[in-house]
């Protein structure tokens, strides 16, 4: 099928068009994910729960079936389904082969990377969600789990059919400060929180879901409120107090169906960076609400997020979890804005480490020990993907040594320089390459699909080492895949030339 993805020519400026544009948006399944769950559809061996579980790996196809068992309940007053099993009960398998049959099924390279962004984000809500609130609230696991990751889901088929809005509304109201109301009436014409619900009416999704935009629209005094006594962390005794002095405010917090609203705002407000001032008020509220403290909290949705980056995560998409291996200060840069340089105290760990590289002789007590110190030296100067690969004695092949900000399978990669044009003439002589937009496609052409797709993005640094003679290592390095900070690019030069110092001082030592 062709991907329905062309935004119309009209922009909607009244809830109304915006309701019917993004309801008629047919949302693109991933074929592998429809395959999977088509051939356990026709398996009888497979159990209703087991097939759950494979849609759960494509968002969109369980939207898809919650909303059209919801579209067709019996009574308005019929409860909606509030888990998939539900929605699949409702279809019967039959039926659900049937729109399955009918669905816009696209490859995961067709498939638009705003659009998949958004669906992750609401995974790793749901793992928040989970979590964070599993254990205490076990019995309401399927609301908790379902309402979490359906909660954005309008804003799934915004991402599809508008995403230069989205985009828009993020350079402007997150990076740049201006009031998301202004922005919000000069983009849609309406507050985006009031189409997301009124499509989550449409729908008929999770009760829960739409108490969480009950909660922004129309609870905004109360959530302040609760916001206040949260701040007071350090003082559980004074906070509970006030909660006693308020019943009504206590009874409010204590909702189970907060639980989904507190997980999105902690998955989305990381999307910026774990310790921006939004952020913490999200951590600091869902301490009050786990009766816990910040620390406790910080460290269990750091965990949450190492878990979803390890079953969702892909390279050409942005994980928060990738920040929890940068300094604590770092932040990740807009689209189309260079990196912030390195602060004053990465640039103190780097200059350090830079010291070790450069002592003679050598303190190295192995290769390990050297590609360590020279990745923390990329890592404080502002790198935040880094790949250092060694050549073999003939330099007919590289083989990954040390990595950071990559996935692990990454470790067991190897690759035959004669394959790669690219490799081939930096292992000629050492030598630094620069990728930016202008010559990203020509260079990328000629480097190993399967390490250019390990950091997607225009802008890459890849630079040859040599010691007696031959060329023995290559880096790889980004700031994320966006355009750097010179001050990085300058500092990755100067760190290059202190490990070759160290590789040609280390490969001496004792004669």
């Amino acid at each position: 099928m062709t991907s329905e993805t062309t935004s119309p020519t009209s922009t909607p400026a009244t809830l109304d068009a915006w309701v019917e544009r993004l309801n008629a948006a047919r949302l693109p399944i991933p074929q592998h994910s429809h395959g999977l769950v088509c051939k356990a559809l026709n398996d009888n061996r497979r159990s209703l729960r087991e097939i759950a579980e494979l849609i759960q790996d494509s968002p969109a196809l369980a939207l898809t079936l919650i909303r059209e068992a919801n579209q067709h309940l019996q009574s308005s007053l019929s409860e909606p389904a509030e888990s998939l099993e539900v929605a699949i009960n409702r279809l019967g398998l039959q039926r659900t082969q049937r729109l399955l049959e009918h669905m816009n099924t696209l490859s995961q390279e067709e498939i638009p990377p705003g659009f998949r962004q958004i669906q992750l984000i609401s995974q790793h809500a749901a793992q928040q969600a989970v979590g964070l609130f599993g254990n205490r609230l076990a019995r309401l696991w399927p609301e908790i789990y379902w309402g979490s990751l359906l909660f954005l889901s309008p804003l799934w088929a915004l991402a599809l059919t508008h995403p230069e809005l989205l985009e828009e509304w993020e350079q402007r109201v997150i990076h740049k400060g201006e009031r998301a109301s202004d922005v919000e009436q000069e983009l849609f014409g309406v507050r985006l929180f009031d189409i997301c619900r009124a499509l989550a009416q449409l729908w008929r999704l999770p009760a829960w879901v739409l108490q969480g935009y009950t909660i922004i629209i129309e609870e905004q005094r109360t959530l302040v409120s609760v916001l206040h006594i949260a701040r007071n962390n350090h003082d559980g005794l004074r906070q509970q107090q006030r909660l006693d002095a308020d019943p009504a405010l206590r009874r409010w917090l204590n909702h189970p169906a907060n639980s989904v609203l507190l997980a999105n705002a902690l998955a989305l407000s990381a999307q910026s960076g774990w310790d921006t001032p939004h952020n913490v008020r999200w951590q600091l509220l869902t301490a009050l609400y786990l009766q816990t403290t910040l620390d406790e909290v910080q460290q269990l949705v750091h965990q949450n997020a190492a878990s979803s980056a390890r079953y969702h995560s892909v390279p050409d998409l942005w994980h928060p979890a990738q920040a929890l291996l940068w300094p604590w200060d770092s932040r990740r840069s807009s689209p189309g804005q260079p990196a912030a340089p390195p602060s004053a105290e990465a640039l103190a760990t780097w200059r350090k480490l830079c010291g070790q590289l450069l002592a003679e002789p050598s303190t190295f007590a192995n290769a390990m020990h050297l590609t360590t110190c020279a990745r923390d030296a990329l890592l404080a100067c502002g790198m935040r993907r880094v790949m250092l690969l060694m050549a073999d004695k003939s330099a007919t092949t590289l083989r990954v040594f040390q990595i950071s900000g990559l996935p692990k399978a990454a470790f067991d990669m190897s690759f035959t320089v004669s394959e790669s044009t690219a490799l081939q003439r930096l292992m000629t002589q050492p030598a630094q390459v620069r990728l930016t937009p202008e010559n990203n496609a020509t260079i990328s052409a000629v480097m190993p699909a399967n390490l250019r797709q390990l950091f997607p993005g225009e802008h890459l640094l890849l630079r040859s080492l040599g010691n007696s003679g031959r060329v023995v290592m290559l880096i790889l390095a980004d700031q994320g895949g966006g355009p750097f900070s010179e001050t990085s690019v300058q500092a990755f030069g100067k760190t290059a030339q202190c490990i070759e110092k160290a590789l040609n001082s280390f490969s001496t030592r004792g004669r």
